[in-house]
């Protein structure tokens, strides 16, 4: 994967920005009569992930002659709650949030609730104050890769490292929790939970070289996303360490070109960003026509391993599921 390509991704979304695009009969403002104007407030774009989840929903948003403001809080829940307040000032028709923080954001379904704006949340869902939520089945992600973990490794057994995702956070309480009944269930493992690195290479390449001083007798590491997967690799690589398996999540194409090319990268799972994107926008854009929609819509997923993955291989930040 070339990484220039990554950071140029990251500069181009991390600013706020406003997409018209045209279709049919244009108003005078040139954007087509019945364009929606939705507002994107995402919650960083710290993470390769978060950076195709939104060219996804522009190009689904250009792509139905819609307006997208998009706004990053850049991990800030106060931020996030601020931004919110501006869009639905802008005037936005709909509003989709990928939330800081679950109950942090509340603020914001109340503010869109007061203005009559319907919301959609993507990737991490709230209890309430959404009218649906568009995601995966973060369990089973990580129970595939689990499950994985458990053939490979098969009767050995061992310690497992884990680098969680973000304290609080749903996504990673379910990557958690997915991975843990399905190795826990094989029985002759340990799993030492590491920090909190907020899906961000960068930090867990720093909890890698300490989980890794004072776990030496590593089997394997799982870590709720690829990127920080790649981290921990990284750090392996660098001590010698070639034995230790490493497992993921997301299919992103630096991850599964790994898997490919038979490196000590075994697994990850599913969860195109573009298509969860464009399934947001999709969703987002029937609530405002009155449409019905269901409270939950589940984008899918699958594993990633040395079965499929040369299929997979494309010019794409993540491998896009079949």
């Amino acid at each position: 994967m070339n990484r220039k390509r990554i950071a140029g991704a990251l500069v181009a979304l991390s600013a706020p920005m406003s997409l018209t695009a045209c279709g049919g009969e244009e108003g005078g403002d040139g954007a087509s009569d019945d364009a929606i104007k939705i507002g994107f407030s995402q919650v960083t774009q710290q993470s390769p992930f978060y950076v195709a989840l939104g060219e996804g929903a522009q190009e689904a948003a250009k792509d139905g002659g819609h307006e997208l403001i998009f706004v990053d809080a850049n991990g800030d829940v106060t931020k996030q709650n601020n931004d919110v307040q501006d869009l639905i000032t802008r005037g936005i028709d709909v509003l989709v949030i990928n939330p800081v923080d679950p109950t942090g954001v509340a603020p914001s379904l109340a503010a869109a609730e007061a203005a009559g704006i319907k919301v959609v949340t993507v990737d991490r869902p709230v209890e309430e104050g959404a009218d649906a939520h568009v995601g995966r089945d973060n369990v089973e992600m990580g129970r595939l890769v689990g499950e994985q973990l458990v053939e490979v490794l098969g009767d050995e057994g061992g310690k497992v490292i884990e680098i969680r995702g973000d304290a609080g956070g749903a996504v990673a309480r379910d990557r958690s929790q997915g991975f843990h009944e399905a190795v826990e269930a094989a029985g002759d493992f340990e799993i030492v939970e590491g920090p909190f690195a907020n899906y961000i290479r960068a930090e867990a390449i720093t909890a890698m070289q300490d989980l890794l001083q004072t776990n030496s007798d590593v089997k394997a590491v799982y870590a709720h996303n690829d990127d920080m997967a790649l981290g921990a690799m990284q750090v392996l690589n660098e001590s010698g360490r070639d034995d230790v398996l490493v497992f993921g999540v997301d299919g992103l194409m630096e991850a599964v070109e790994a898997i490919a090319n038979g490196d000590q990268y075994v697994a990850t799972a599913f969860n195109d960003p573009m298509a969860l994107g464009a399934a947001t926008i999709d969703t987002a854009v029937k609530l405002v026509n009155g449409e019905d929609v269901p409270e939950y819509i589940d984008a899918g997923t699958g594993l990633i391993n040395a079965d499929n993955a040369d299929s997979l291989l494309g010019d794409t930040l993540f491998a896009r599921q079949p």
